[in-house]
C-alpha cells in the first residue's frame, strides 16, 4: 500500500496541459495539488505573522509542527499513524514471508518427492541390482534442477539409495516413514543439521499398488525465503523513504491548512478520499481509475509499464491511448470483469475490474491488471504434458487393436500424425512381417506411413530399404537408442542413405528427425521415424523420451502380432497339409467344395470324400470346436481315423461309434497329462457327419454326431434339410448313433457344411438353416454354381469360424451295368455263374478279364457256398473298375493265408488277392459282401 501510494504521489505531479480556471482545484489523481498566488511583485505567497508581515516557507513549517495548533496535532497524529503503519506492515511483511517460505518449502519438498517417485524407471531402478548406481545421478540432477537441498531415495527399511553427501548413502533415514509405507505422503519440518528444513516422504509405487520403496526431498526455510529476505533492505529503505514522504507531505498540508488554502474545498477533499480508498482496497498491481465516460482518472507506475501509456495519459478517454481494440473496451465498458486475459503486445494481461460507486463512491472503475505471460507458459507447458500423458494413454487403447503386424504398425503412424510429428514411418525387418526371427541384415521394408500430406518424398509404404552403416535408422537399430537429429540439412550421415531424396526431403520442409528402435526383449524389430516438418524447433530431449515411451508400447503390440502371425502360419500349414488336397476319381457323385478359414485363426473344419467298395462313395464333414494349432492338430486325428474305419467298410453308426470312443481316449490321455505345463486341452465339441452312397442302388445313408443335419436340393429345386437324427458330439459317450437312408433320385444335391456357414453372434442356427434355404433354393443347377452362390449370399465379411461347405451331385449307376445272380447253395452251381458272367463280361466287350473274373467268382462263391449260408447272391458292377460281389448270410469272415506244400486247400483267397487290384468284406445286416475290384483294360 505504501509503495502504491508512493507511485500514486508520484505520478499525481503530472499536469494535463492546457490552462486551469484560477479557483479550479488540480484534476490529476493522486495527492491534489494547489498552487499559492500572490499579487504580481508582491512576496511570495505564505502565512503571515502577529505583526502582518509574510512569513517564509520555514516559519509556516516551524508553526505546523509546533503542535500547539490543530495543525499541528494533525500532523503528530498523522506522523504516529504512519509509523505505525508503516511497522505494522514491515512486520506483517515478515511474518508473511516466514510463512509463505515454510509452505512453500511443503509444497516444493512434496512435488519434488511425488515427482521423482512417479518418474519413468524408478520402480525398475529400484528393484534392479544396484539401485544406487542408476537413482543417484538422477536424483542429483533433479535436486539441481528443482533448487531443493536433498533428494533420497530408500527401499521400505529406510535406508538410503542416494543423498547429496555419499558418505550417507547405506545409513538409515531420520523421519516419520510409517505413513508412507502405508501409501500416504508424509511433510513435517524439523532442525537439521543444515537448518530449519521442511521434508516431505512418498511412497514408490509398483503396477499393482505395493510401496516397493520411498522417496524424500527437503529444503531449508531460509533458501525458500532468501528472496524476501535479500528484499527486506529494500523494503525498509522503502518504507523510511515512505515515511520521509508521508512526513513531509504531512507537514505541506498541515501547512496548506494552516495557510487556509485558497479554493480547496469539501467535495474534492471527498473525492480525493474515496478514489484513494478505493486504490486501497483494490489495487493488487498495475492500477487504473477510469471515469464513468471513460476518461483515465489514475494510472500507476506498473499499469504505464504494462500498458505502455503515454507520459500524458490522465485526462484522456482509453480508446484514445493507443490500446488493442478489446482492451479499450473492457475498460471503458464500465463492466465487471475477473481475470479475463488480453494481448497486450508482448503480454498477457489479466483484468480485474470492479466499479467504484458500488458504495456511495463516485462513479467509475478500478481496474488492476496482473503480467500473466509466464503464468501463461507455464500451463502450456503444463499443457504440453498432459496431451503427452493423453497420448501415451491413447496409445495403450489405440494401438495393438489386432493381431496383424502391419496394421499394428500403422496404428502407430497414425496415433503419433499430428499429435507429436508431422510425419511418421514404421520400417520393419521382412522376417518380422511373416512372424519369423527378425534379421540381423541392414535391409528393411517400409511397413507403414502416415503423414500430415500425401506428397512427402520419402520411401512408400512396401518399398524395401536398405539402410547404410552411418544412417541414422541404422545406428538406432545397432545400439538400441532412439537416435536424433535436429537439422536435417547438417546431417551428412543421414544424407548419405540417399543423396537424391534427402535433399527432396531437406526442400519439402522437413528438418528433425527422431528414430527409435522397436525392441521387445532383446530383439529388434524393426525402426520407427518421426518427422518434423510445419513447426520450426527441432525435437528435443522431451519429445526423444515420449517417441521412447511410445515406441516402447507399440513394439509390445507388434511384437504380439509377430508371434500370433507365426503361430497362425504353423496352424495353417498344418491345416492345409492335413485337409484333402484334391478329390478322389469315383462316378457316382458330381462334387464341389470349399474351405474358408477364420479371420480370428485356424479352426478345426475338416471334409473328406472317401470310395468305398461297390462304387459306393462316403461323404464326410467334420468340425473341432475352437482354434489354433491344438483344433488343427486334433482335426488331423480325426481325419486319419475317419480314413482308417472307413476302410473297414463300417456302417455309418458304427464309424461314429469307434470315432467316439477314439475322441473319449485322447481326452483321458490329455487330461492325465493336465497337470504338465503346456499340455493341450481336452477335445470338446467334436461333431461329425458321416454319408454313404450307393449309385447302384440310390440309396444314401446318414449318421450324425452333434452337427448340422445336411441340405437336400431336389431335382426340380426344391430344398429340404432330412430329418437325421442327431447324436451326441464326440466325446460324450453313453449314447448310440442312429442312421437314415435316403433314397435320391438322379440328379439330386446333397449339401454337407459346418457351422461357421449358419451361426454367428447375429442370429442363431434355426434362422441361419432358413437363409441358407433360401440361398439354396436360388442356386444353380450345378455343384460349383451352388457353392459360390452360398458363400455369395452367406460368407460373412469377418467369419469368426472356419467355413466348410461341400456339394455332391447323385448319379445312378445304369441298369445295364449292374448283373445280379441267385446262387442255390449247390457247388455244382459254380460252373453257371461262371458261364453267366463270360456272356455278361462279352456284352460289356470286356472279354480280356473273362478269365481272371471267373477264377475270382469261382472262389468267392466256392467260399460262400462252403463256409456261408444262405440265400447266395452274386453281383458284377461294370463302373470305373470291375467289380465282384458275392453276398451271404454268414458273419465269418474268410482270411487270406499262405498255405503249405503238403496243403490241398487254402489257396483261393491267395488268388484272388493276386488277380484283384483290390478285395475285401463289408458287413451288411443281413450278412457280409465279398467283394474284388479289377482294373479295366
Amino acid at each position: 500500500m505504501v509503495r502504491l501510494l508512493g507511485r500514486s504521489g508520484a505520478r499525481s505531479t503530472r499536469r494535463p496541459s492546457g490552462p486551469r480556471p484560477r479557483h479550479a482545484p488540480d484534476r490529476t489523481p493522486g495527492v491534489h495539488r494547489h498552487r499559492a498566488r500572490s499579487a504580481p511583485g508582491g512576496p511570495p505567497a505564505g502565512p503571515r505573522g502577529a505583526d502582518g508581515r509574510w512569513r517564509g516557507p520555514s516559519s509556516g513549517l516551524r508553526a505546523a509542527l509546533s503542535g500547539r495548533s490543530v495543525a499541528g496535532q494533525v500532523f503528530v497524529l498523522q506522523v504516529v499513524i504512519v509509523l505505525l503503519l508503516v511497522v505494522a506492515a514491515v512486520t506483517a511483511l515478515v511474518l508473511q514471508a516466514r510463512r509463505d517460505s515454510t509452505t512453500e518449502a511443503r509444497n516444493r519438498s512434496v512435488a519434488v518427492a511425488e515427482a521423482f517417485a512417479n518418474a519413468p524407471g524408478t520402480v525398475e531402478a529400484l528393484s534392479g541390482p544396484d539401485p544406487t548406481a542408476a537413482l543417484q545421478p538422477r536424483a542429483e540432477e533433479a535436486r539441481l534442477a528443482t533448487k531443493v537441498d536433498f533428494i533420497v531415495v530408500m527401499n521400505t527399511d529406510g535406508i538410503r539409495y542416494t543423498h547429496p553427501k555419499p558418505d550417507r548413502i547405506g545409513k538409515k533415514f531420520v523421519g516419520t516413514l510409517a505413513p508412507a509405507l502405508a501409501g500416504h505422503t508424509v511433510t513435517e519440518q524439523i532442525d537439521g543439521t543444515i537448518g530449519p528444513l521442511v521434508q516431505a516422504v512418498v511412497p514408490v509405487k509398483a503396477d499393482d499398488g505395493k510401496v516397493v520403496g520411498l522417496v524424500s526431498a527437503g529444503i531449508t526455510t531460509a533458501n525458500v525465503g532468501g528472496a524476501a529476505n535479500r528484499q527486506m533492505p529494500l523494503v525498509l529503505i522503502a518504507a523510511a523513504a515512505g515515511l520521509a514522504l508521508a512526513t513531509a507531505g504531512t507537514a505541506l498540508v498541515s501547512r496548506r491548512l494552516l495557510r487556509q488554502t485558497h479554493g480547496l474545498g469539501p467535495h474534492e477533499m471527498t473525492r480525493m478520499y474515496e478514489h484513494h480508498d478505493a486504490v486501497l482496497h483494490a489495487v493488487r498491481e498495475g492500477v487504473l481509475i477510469v471515469g464513468d465516460d471513460g476518461t483515465l482518472l489514475l494510472a500507476n507506475d506498473e499499469a504505464h509499464r504494462l500498458l505502455d501509456l503515454p507520459a500524458d495519459a490522465e485526462g484522456r478517454h482509453v480508446r484514445d491511448l493507443a490500446l488493442p481494440a478489446d482492451t479499450a473496451g473492457l475498460l471503458a465498458s464500465g463492466r465487471v470483469a475477473t481475470d479475463e486475459v488480453r494481448l497486450v503486445k508482448d503480454r498477457l494481461l489479466a483484468i480485474n475490474q470492479r466499479t467504484t460507486d458500488s458504495q456511495g463512491g463516485p462513479p467509475g472503475t478500478v481496474a488492476t491488471l496482473r503480467d500473466s505471460t509466464e503464468l501463461r507458459a507455464l500451463s502450456g507447458r503444463a499443457e504440453a504434458a498432459r496431451e503427452r500423458l493423453n497420448m501415451l494413454y491413447d496409445a495403450g487403447v489405440a494401438i495393438g487393436t489386432s493381431l496383424d503386424v502391419t496394421r499394428t504398425a500403422e496404428e502407430l503412424a497414425e496415433l503419433a500424425v499430428p499429435r507429436f510429428a508431422d510425419f511418421a514411418t514404421v520400417d520393419l525387418f521382412d522376417a518380422v512381417l511373416s512372424g519369423g526371427q527378425p534379421e540381423t541384415a541392414r535391409s528393411l521394408r517400409r511397413t507403414a506411413m502416415s503423414g500430415i500430406r500425401k506428397d512427402a518424398p520419402l520411401y512408400p509404404v512396401g518399398e524395401r530399404i536398405r539402410i547404410v552403416d552411418a544412417a541414422p535408422q541404422a545406428r538406432s537399430v545397432g545400439s538400441g537408442q532412439a537416435v536424433v537429429e535436429p537439422r536435417l540439412s547438417e546431417a551428412t550421415d543421414w544424407q548419405a542413405q540417399d543423396l537424391e531424396r534427402s535433399a527432396q526431403v531437406v526442400r519439402y520442409g522437413i528438418h528433425s528427425l527422431i528414430t527409435v528402435p522397436l525392441r521387445a526383449g532383446s530383439l529388434v524389430l524393426g525402426v520407427a521415424s518421426f518427422w518434423r516438418s510445419e513447426k520450426p524447433e527441432p525435437f528435443d530431449t522431451e519429445e526423444v523420451a515420449l517417441a521412447e515411451e511410445l515406441v516402447a508400447r507399440a513394439a509390445v503390440s507388434i511384437d504380439n502380432a509377430r508371434r500370433y502371425t507365426r503361430e497362425h502360419s504353423m496352424a495353417v500349414t498344418l491345416q492345409r497339409s492335413l485337409l484333402p488336397r484334391t478329390l478322389p476319381d469315383q462316378n457316382a457323385l458330381e462334387i464341389a467344395y470349399r474351405y474358408l478359414p477364420a479371420q480370428a485363426g485356424v479352426g478345426g473344419d475338416w471334409f473328406d470324400v472317401l470310395p468305398l467298395s461297390g462304387a459306393r462313395v462316403a461323404l464326410v464333414v467334420g468340425d473341432v470346436v475352437g482354434h489354433g494349432l491344438h483344433a488343427a492338430a486334433t482335426m488331423g486325428r480325426l481325419r486319419t481315423a475317419v480314413h482308417n474305419f472307413s476302410a473297414l467298410d463300417l456302417p455309418p453308426e458304427e464309424l461314429l461309434s469307434l470315432l467316439d470312443e477314439l475322441v473319449s481316449r485322447i481326452d483321458q490321455d490329455e487330461t492325465a497329462d493336465g497337470t504338465q505345463e503346456g499340455a493341450s486341452a481336452p477335445v470338446t465339441g467334436a461333431t461329425c457327419l458321416y454319408a454313404v452312397y450307393d449309385p447302384a442302388s440310390r440309396r444314401c445313408t446318414v449318421a450324425r454326431a452333434g452337427h448340422p443335419p445336411p441340405a437336400l436340393i431336389h431335382p426340380d429345386g426344391s430344398v429340404e434339410f432330412p430329418d437325421v437324427p442327431a447324436g451326441p458330439p464326440l466325446g460324450l459317450g453313453g449314447l448310440p448313433f442312429e442312421t437314415v437312408d435316403l433314397e435320391l433320385a438322379e440328379g439330386s444335391r446333397l449339401v454337407l457344411y459346418t457351422d461357421g456357414l449358419v451361426e454367428d453372434r447375429d442370429h442363431d442356427i434355426d434362422e441361419g438353416l432358413e437363409l441358407l434355404r433360401q440361398a439354396l433354393e436360388r442356386a444353380g443347377g450345378s455343384p460349383e454354381d451352388t457353392c459360390r452362390t452360398v458363400l455369395d449370399s452367406r460368407l460373412p465379411a469377418k467369419p469368426s469360424d472356419d467355413i466348410a461347405l461341400l456339394v455332391a451331385r447323385t448319379r445312378a449307376l445304369a441298369a445295364d451295368r449292374v448283373a445280379e445272380w441267385q446262387v442255390p447253395g449247390d457247388p455244382a452251381a459254380v460252373s453257371e455263374v461262371r458261364a453267366s458272367v463270360s456272356r455278361r463280361l462279352t456284352q460289356w466287350g470286356l472279354d480280356e478279364l473273362t478269365f481272371t473274373t471267373e477264377l475270382v467268382l469261382s472262389e468267392l462263391v466256392t467260399n460262400a457256398i462252403r463256409y456261408g449260408g444262405g440265400p447266395i447272391q452274386v453281383r458284377v458292377l461294370y463302373d470305373r473298375t470291375l467289380i465282384c460281389e458275392v453276398f451271404d448270410s454268414s458273419n465269418t469272415s474268410p482270411r487270406l493265408r499262405y498255405a503249405a506244400t503238403t496243403d490241398e486247400g487254402g489257396r483261393g483267397l491267395f488268388l484272388v488277392a493276386q488277380l484283384a487290384e483290390r478285395w475285401g468284406t463289408r458287413y451288411t445286416r443281413e450278412g457280409k459282401v465279398i467283394w474284388a475290384e479289377q482294373p479295366l483294360p
